[in-house]
């Protein structure tokens, strides 16, 4: 039989708690009761907030005598994401409901982005209707709006709170169900923009005459995340990362970053990875006008009426090198990095608004020095990326690093 996770504060609503759990029995499911309030000692928990906090390294009793809300919230996040993932691992919950406010939420949402893309998670929030990133972040949560306050069991709260239960109950019921299939194809993530569609697209085809499915991420940011949330999961057999631009935005401060660790997930799990340049040769912004006043005199380029790309520089593509390298070197898998000498994007080529073959030079230089003597594997193709064979070439080696892990 399937069970739930059911996390939520015992001690100021443990009355909601209790009837969720009974309407989830009711649904058909077991349910594993994780309480993460502040100061409760509710018997209605399994796992009880005491153990959540210790899960964390905290003390509870020196945690509780601080009364710091914020401290005490930011240590049951950590330790509701640890329990709920080692219970997870053990093989012991199928799916997750919490319910809250905004320090409830708060809570919940790294428990549930602790959990692998495809488990079921969902969270019934006051803030469902506002921005929802921070309780998404890059995983499969669904989010119920509660209408009203999460404040006892009335006519709409009962109807809110019924139907989360239920729908809880048939996911999870349907996940424990669901068998990997053996003929499936190994999955294997891409990433893209639109100034390198044309090397993704022969890499996608390449890779799928392989036999693989191939789920293609756009490098925006939350694309990134998104793939590397996958490589987390233990979803794909490997990487072809050929679009790493969300690193510019990182260094420069565009719009698409994906965060300081872009670029690291697969090397440190052992996942074998095939990566590329690919649009390092821009920061993302949004509308002419909203790109900040100190990058007025740089070369700017209208790419559609809500973006705006400025060109890298030779000090920033040597940093983006000398960053790329100090991850790759690190990679625990087998890890190649392929380079188009002539040319990092659609608009990097002779004749295009942002070739600057001293500002490649300054990358390729910062790339060559940062993995001397290590373990990657480096290509040097005298091709723009989006030239013919480019984007085969990559698939290829990533194919041939998939078939020896699996040997």
């Amino acid at each position: 039989m399937a069970t739930v996770a059911l996390l939520g504060t015992f001690d100021t609503k443990g009355d909601e708690y209790t009837w969720l759990r009974d309407r989830l029995r009711e649904s058909g499911v077991d349910v594993l009761t994780i309480d993460v309030g502040s100061f409760s000692t509710s018997t209605l928990a399994d796992v009880p907030s005491d153990e959540v906090l210790r899960a964390a390294g905290a003390d509870p009793s020196e945690l509780r005598e601080r009364r710091d809300r914020g401290e005490m919230m930011a240590a049951m996040g950590v330790g509701a994401a640890l329990v709920v993932r080692q219970l997870f691992d053990q093989g012991r919950v199928h799916g997750l409901l919490a319910v809250g406010g905004s320090g409830g939420s708060s809570v919940a949402a790294p428990a549930m982005q602790a959990l692998p893309i495809g488990v079921p998670k969902l969270l019934v929030s006051t803030m469902a209707s506002g921005d929802v990133q921070p309780y998404v972040g890059e995983v499969d949560a669904t989010l119920m709006y509660s209408v009203v306050d999460v404040a006892g069991i009335n006519s709409v709260s009962e109807a809110v709170l019924g139907n989360a239960a239920a729908g809880i109950a048939g996911m999870a019921a349907a996940y424990e169900r669901r068998a990997p299939a053996a003929d499936r194809k190994p999955l294997v993530g891409l990433t893209m923009f639109g100034v390198t569609t044309p090397a993704a697209d022969e890499a996608r085809e390449r890779l799928t005459d392989l036999g693989y499915e191939v789920l293609v991420f756009h490098a925006t940011g939350t694309g990134g995340r998104a793939m590397e949330k996958l490589v987390e999961s233990r979803m794909l057999a490997g990487v072809c990362d050929l679009t790493t631009t969300e690193l510019c935005d990182d260094l420069v401060g565009g719009v698409l970053s994906a965060g300081p660790q872009r670029l690291e997930v697969a090397g440190r799990l052992g996942v074998p990875q095939v990566v590329s340049v690919g649009a390092l040769d821009m920061v993302n912004f949004g509308p002419r006008e909203t790109v900040p006043q100190q990058f007025g005199e740089r070369n700017l380029f209208v790419h559609n009426p809500t973006v705006t790309l400025m060109r890298t520089t030779p000090a920033e593509m040597a940093e983006l090198g000398r960053r790329i390298a100090r991850k790759l070197a690190a990679a625990t898998g087998p890890t190649a990095l392929f380079l188009p000498l002539r040319g990092v994007s659609a608009i990097d080529v002779d004749g295009g608004p942002f070739r600057d073959a001293s500002a490649d030079a300054a990358l390729f230089d910062a790339l060559r020095s940062g993995l001397a003597g290590s373990k990657v594997s480096v290509f040097e193709l005298d091709v723009a990326i989006n030239d013919a064979g480019f984007g085969a070439a990559a698939a290829e080696a990533l194919h041939a690093y998939i078939k020896g892990a699996s040997a």
